[in-house]
């Protein structure tokens, strides 16, 4: 498989619309994720990522701009500690607290999926991607998740669940929901794309490159976490456009 540059990727592509990154260090001693959201409309755009315990939520920059919340305010990312160690789920809806519910009851990330399907906001239908990151024991490894129409169709759903063991250092796997802009506009397809992390040492460098390479008109949240494998002690940044 080609390992592609991340920043080329995004850069190449205007509206990918929400992406999660996931993956590991070079050194092998971090664990990676990333999570960023775009919009078109002024309500979409008008967002910040603000943290919440050990997680993050959407929250509107302006309230009396706030046309509709649904779909667009909910918490992207919820941490939980169980006996399998500590969990990082991060997610592009509130289908993080259906993961996190589901995982609190002991089941497992793609079990706690199957009540969900794509967004409701047709004719796009967006999908539902998702991600956990599985820390325990000095040992790490992480799932991802994507549910969308079959090809547009409302009746139909897909499911994808992809599972990764002891992740190859300084490799990633980005996946995000849409392939570019468009009306309908257009899901992603095909398994995550493996990305290049070498050289991405830390949180704030891997922020910024991905800031960078973002759409300037479309961007708004971006939120990049690096957890040490060893110890489960966390580096966290968070940049908002929107200040």
């Amino acid at each position: 498989m080609k390992i592609e540059s991340l920043f080329d990727y995004l850069s190449g592509n205007s509206y990918p619309g929400r992406g999660i990154v996931t993956g590991r260090t070079k050194d092998g001693k971090f664990a990676v994720s990333a999570y960023f959201i775009m919009g078109r409309s002024e309500n979409s755009r008008n967002r910040v990522f603000v943290e919440e315990g050990k997680g993050i939520r959407t929250q509107a920059f302006d309230p009396s701009k706030m046309k509709d919340p649904s779909l667009i305010i909910y918490a992207p990312v919820r941490v939980i500690t169980t006996g399998d160690g500590m969990q990082t789920i991060v997610t592009n809806g509130d289908q993080t607290d259906t993961v996190y519910e589901g995982l609190s009851k002991g089941l497992t990330f793609e079990q706690s999926l199957r009540s969900r399907t794509f967004e409701p906001d047709g004719p796009n239908f967006t999908p539902r991607i998702s991600s956990v990151l599985h820390i325990a024991s000095g040992k790490f490894s992480y799932e991802m998740s994507i549910l969308k129409s079959d090809m547009g169709d409302p009746e139909s759903s897909n499911r994808y669940t992809y599972s990764y063991e002891n992740p190859k250092p300084g490799v990633g796997r980005f996946i995000h929901t849409y392939l570019g802009d468009g009306n309908p506009l257009p899901s992603f397809t095909g398994e995550p794309v493996a990305v290049n992390l070498e050289g991405m040492d830390n949180a704030q460098t891997l922020a910024d490159k991905i800031w960078q390479s973002l759409n300037s008109d479309n961007k708004v949240s971006l939120f990049v976490r690096y957890i040490e494998i060893a110890s489960g002690k966390e580096e966290t940044v968070i940049i908002n456009k929107n200040k």
